[in-house]
């Protein structure tokens, strides 16, 4: 699949997205954009990757569940060839699995109270760390680190 825009524009437009936009949105957006997807309801899925999924930190960051998540959607598959659905299934799996061990690797984990160190739900911490300014930067990195990888599959497959 061809992609519409360089990496480098995509890295800008999450930047931008973020601005608006939690970790998982941002990934599923500017991938979304990117392969030229046109079923608006496909952007829904990614709404609750935020936390963790919807606040449960224990969860993978949202980065790595839009990433999985594109990862599934570049791989569907709706034809009657079961041989064909099996090995794109297969192909979606696999890369998905080498891809969030790819950011545990580089980060250090994929739930978001290992990647931040603290409750999510402890409102003071969520405000110091806002004060901080330690989501930003963190968060942005990540985000842009998965669609990275994402580009990285599809150089692969050219």
């Amino acid at each position: 699949m061809e992609l519409k825009f360089t990496l480098e524009e995509a890295r800008q437009k999450a930047r931008v997205y973020l601005k608006e936009l939690h970790c998982g949105p941002t990934v599923l957006r500017v991938m979304w954009e990117a392969y030229g997807w046109e079923n608006e309801e496909l952007l829904w899925a990614g709404k609750a990757f935020m936390g963790g999924i919807a606040g449960v930190q224990e969860g993978p960051c949202g980065a790595v569940s839009g990433l999985a998540l594109v990862t599934g959607l570049r791989h569907r598959y709706t034809g009657p060839d079961k041989a064909i659905a099996e090995r794109e299934r297969q192909a979606a799996y696999d890369e998905t699995n080498a891809l969030v061990n790819d950011f545990k690797n580089h980060w250090g984990a994929i739930t978001c109270r290992e990647l931040y160190g603290f409750d999510f739900k402890d409102k003071e911490a969520i405000d110091q760390a806002r004060q901080a300014g330690t989501f930003k930067p963190q968060c942005e990195n990540m985000v842009v680190y998965a669609i990275e990888k994402l580009y990285g599959l599809e150089e692969k497959r050219a």
